[in-house]
């Protein structure tokens, strides 16, 4: 299908952004073709300015658990920045943001906003170093933490497109951070248990994506979880769920919440900026209060806490604590699955198809896969083709086999 006034921004902005994109993903480079360039959104729907309508089944990478412009959120958006939309200071709304939080995920006492999901985890990691006194961290292949260096190591999602995916390390990536960083296979608890035998007095930190949406949608095998929190409890790390995804997606409390895992610290980001930039980081109040100004861990952002981005957030979690709006979700992704499943069986082709709360991962292989490397052995090519079928057919989904399917109330 051709997209001439797409193409045309695109070759504009190739001139000025590197890949004529501010994020790698957006450029189509694993399914090919010309990125889609979007006008507006409402609802389940996006608009593009070639003037198509879309079903959108990305929602901003899981932000939009609402859909697209939702009144709530808009409202509480152009309120909020009518006032201003910087102070530099504080404001009742990360107040008000930080104690919903705090409510609905098990682990979270205390909570520090900051402005993504890649510094969010950076932070975490820095409170975990500065609390165990230790310098490495376990991390997965396949799932994806942000782009701080040491989360580079075997990253997921878009990452696993350019070189820093199936590399030691990404380039310009220091040889120091990736040497902190030390690999196991997702779903393989005896990998982690190796690490820990030789290097368990030296690690911080295990952090895991508790459903990991970066290489598709893998879930995670019963057990492995609670052997993560078993072993690092044995040997005094902490454990670190990135629920940059996952957190009031899956769940109103989020993945820790609904597998019934607690882990010593949490990273959000996402659904709880209502769309805009946000990221945090919260856990208990004896490791929180280590972060400056109580305590000497120092992190800092002009713009963490931001009121507009506090305004949207506490809109959009205000929304989703309704009544069965989780039960509808998950009815809806259900839905979706099987008809992905009987529709691929009616064709004759390998596809199985994961799901949990209101995320599905697609994968053109016989079974689900359980870690990176199955995921990544699934069909490329496959997935490929489908995507341009269904974007002709007016339907989007993600332009990468490895990221997840999002829906949206």
């Amino acid at each position: 299908m051709e997209h001439p006034r797409s193409r045309e921004l695109f070759e504009r902005a190739c001139r000025r952004m590197p890949g004529g994109v501010s994020s790698p993903v957006r450029a189509f480079r694993a399914v090919g073709g010309t990125p889609i360039f979007i006008e507006r959104g409402e609802g389940p729907y996006l608009f593009s300015v070639d003037g198509r309508r879309y079903i959108d089944y990305v929602h901003s990478w899981g932000a939009l658990i609402l859909g697209h412009a939702h009144p709530a959120v808009v409202e509480a958006v152009c309120r909020a920045a009518s006032r201003g939309t910087s102070f530099g200071l504080a404001t009742d709304l990360e107040t008000e943001l930080a104690e919903l939080i705090a409510s609905a995920i098990p682990s979270v006492e205390m909570v520090r906003f900051v402005n993504s999901g890649t510094e969010a985890v950076m932070s975490a990691l820095r409170l975990a170093r500065a609390a165990t006194g230790r310098r490495l961290v376990v991390k997965f292949e396949g799932c994806y933490h942000g782009h701080s260096d040491g989360m580079l190591v075997r990253a997921g999602s878009g990452a696993a497109l350019y070189a820093g995916g199936s590399a030691p390390a990404a380039p310009g990536v220091s040889p120091g951070a990736a040497a902190e960083t030390l690999l196991a296979r997702y779903n393989h608890l005896e990998d982690v248990e190796r690490l820990f035998e030789q290097f368990g007095r030296d690690i911080a930190a295990v952090i895991v994506e508790p459903v990991a949406a970066n290489m598709g949608l893998v879930l995670p095998r019963p057990g492995f979880l609670q052997g993560l929190r078993e072993l690092t409890r044995r040997y005094g790390s902490l454990l670190i769920f990135d629920e940059v995804i996952t957190g009031f997606r899956v769940g109103w409390s989020g993945a820790q919440g609904r597998l019934g895992v607690t882990p010593d610290l949490t990273c959000l980001g996402k659904i709880i900026g209502g769309g805009l930039p946000v990221g945090a980081y919260g856990g208990p109040r004896a490791l929180m209060e280590l972060v400056a100004p109580s305590g000497p861990v120092y992190q800092a952002g002009t713009l963490a806490g931001n009121p507009v981005a506090m305004a949207a957030g506490l809109a959009t979690l205000r929304e989703l604590a309704r009544p069965q709006v989780y039960d509808r979700l998950e009815q809806a992704a259900s839905l979706l699955a099987r008809g992905l499943e009987r529709a691929a069986r009616d064709s004759g082709l390998a596809v199985s198809v994961t799901q949990m709360g209101a995320m599905l991962g697609v994968f053109f292989r016989e079974s689900a896969p359980q870690d990176f490397q199955e995921a990544s052995s699934a069909d490329s090519a496959a997935y490929g083709r489908w995507f341009h079928a269904m974007l002709a057919e007016g339907v989007h989904l993600a332009p990468a086999m490895l990221e997840a399917v999002f829906l949206g109330v």
